[in-house]
């Protein structure tokens, strides 16, 4: 596989200093003017702060863009630009038009499709169709409802074998498409280029950099992925993907972004779909809402999956697949690694749900008390029917009396009320919060604050995904470097302020 290019698409207007193009400049060969959203930019200023090459695009609302003017007035900034910008992108179904094939020479053509295509096949023909016109580069996307829809791009890229074609899904559920897509002949990514944030599927170039090893991936013989909804502010694709590029394996872990567990399992892993690109499934992390789902499968899970009844990887041994948790082991090895007993321990687990139950019963298991908190009373019980342990409703709760608490819930991280009064726990005490974000969640600032011991959840996902990497690939992700990926030592400096 060629190295692709990265392209860095602008979609708000730049710092009024231009810092934020000048990085560019380092990152990308190529900045994309969204000119349906950013307007009409001084391109003589951008230039003399990007020293790549420039893209025009007027995306229409047909195509998914925001551009609702006449085709006339379409067509004259398309001209316009035609003399400033290195490219433009015309759109196959309004654009190819021989007023605008004369001023726009085929080495400055990007010619993009947007739209439906329920197989290969079809998709094919609207590709043969575009490529009939000379350019520099064809775009062709479809929008993605589930995963699966990412097959029919990538299994057109694999039969065209083509180094001018780029096709992938798009929206969320397509977002894996797009980094697989080079794999198979795409000769560009697309990446947000202002923003730390991925928006409607589409990657950040700094996530095509750190999560995913752009502009140079490794080949790619097995695919990993976690499975969930949502799935796009995950870090383990980061941190399973600089495990394989510090060992030289040839693999890379997307996410999956999936509202049916039983929908995925069928279309993309019963039926061997990924094994029609060539590429084998060999294992997936399960998260949030599916932990349980993900057990109708019918896979054999470890003794743990069946008391608490959840499961968050699945891994592949020839055809076999095997149900597993790390839930437990992230909580306990965070413990013991701060000198923290756990037996006779009074101990509350807020959030019933499946990383809630299973951390409950691996402690109930080395002989802590264990108390079950949760919100709704029903869940609440239902688990308590399961594992044996007392439960009390969390508007009910008081931690007074525990020594331990831990937060499997994602109460407070998004500015909700904190699940308990952290104040009212015991001196000496600790705190687990199983939730994470770029900064300390506020339960752990405030555990911290009283100076009782916080663990966060960076810690134990830390924990989690170097067992993870091992069930899934049989060899070690460096520690270090999985450390370095989170920014551990520089939260851990933070903290100790």
């Amino acid at each position: 596989m060629d190295n692709p290019s990265l392209v860095g698409t602008l979609m708000s207007a730049p710092s009024s200093r231009g810092d934020d193009l000048h990085r560019l400049s380092h990152e990308v060969e190529w900045l994309e003017i969204r000119a349906d959203l950013v307007g009409d930019l001084d391109v003589g200023w951008i230039r003399s702060h990007f020293s790549g090459r420039l893209l025009f695009t007027l995306r229409s609302t047909a195509e998914g863009g925001c551009f609702d003017g006449s085709v006339g007035d379409r067509h004259r900034w398309l001209l316009r630009a035609a003399s400033q910008y290195d490219a433009i992108d015309l759109e196959g179904d309004r654009d190819l038009v021989p007023r605008l094939l004369r001023r726009v020479p085929p080495a400055k053509r990007l010619i993009s499709w947007t739209g439906s295509s329920a197989d290969v096949g079809r998709l094919r023909a609207r590709a043969h169709a575009i490529t009939s016109v000379p350019a520099w580069l064809y775009s062709l996307s479809v929008p993605a409802k589930s995963s699966r829809d990412g097959l029919v791009p990538l299994n057109l890229l694999r039969t065209l074998d083509r180094r001018d074609v780029v096709a992938y899904a798009t929206g969320e559920a397509g977002f894996w498409s797009r980094v697989v897509a080079p794999h198979f002949g795409a000769p560009v990514v697309f990446g947000i280029a202002n923003t730390q944030e991925a928006s409607l599927g589409q990657p950040t170039i700094s996530q095509l950099i750190q999560d995913y090893g752009f502009p140079e991936p490794p080949p790619l013989r097995a695919l990993y992925g976690i499975v969930g909804d949502p799935v796009g502010h995950s870090l383990s694709p980061r941190l399973h993907n600089a495990g394989y590029r510090a060992l030289g394996l040839p693999c890379l872990f997307v996410p999956f972004q999936e509202a049916s567990f039983d929908g995925f399992w069928t279309q993309m892993v019963q039926n061997n779909a990924i094994e029609s690109l060539g590429v084998s499934l060999n294992g997936l992390t399960v998260v949030s809402p599916h932990k349980e789902a993900a057990l109708t499968a019918g896979v054999s899970g470890s003794a743990m999956v069946q008391r608490a009844f959840s499961t968050n990887i699945f891994t592949k041994n020839g055809h076999r697949w095997t149900a597993d948790t790390t839930d437990p082991e992230g909580t306990v090895l965070a413990l013991r690694t701060r000198g923290i007993p756990i037996t006779h321990q009074k101990t509350a687990v807020i959030g019933c749900g499946g990383a809630g139950r299973a951390v409950a019963a691996a402690l109930d298991e080395l002989g802590a008390n264990v108390t079950l908190v949760n919100r709704s009373a029903a869940r609440g019980q239902q688990a308590q029917m399961r594992l044996g342990l007392p439960f009390v409703p969390l508007s009910a709760f008081s931690p007074d009396d525990y020594s331990m608490v831990v937060n499997a819930t994602p109460l407070g991280r998004q500015g909700e009320a904190l699940p308990f009064d952290v104040r009212r726990m015991r001196m000496g005490g600790s705190v687990i919060d199983l939730a994470y974000g770029r900064e300390l969640t506020p339960l752990i600032r405030q555990a911290l604050a009283l100076g009782l011991t916080a663990i966060d959840g960076l810690e134990v996902l830390r924990i989690q995904v170097l067992r993870q990497f091992h069930l899934m690939t049989n060899a070690e992700l460096p520690p270090d470097l999985c450390r370095e990926e989170l920014g551990l030592p520089d939260r851990e400096l933070a903290a100790a302020r």
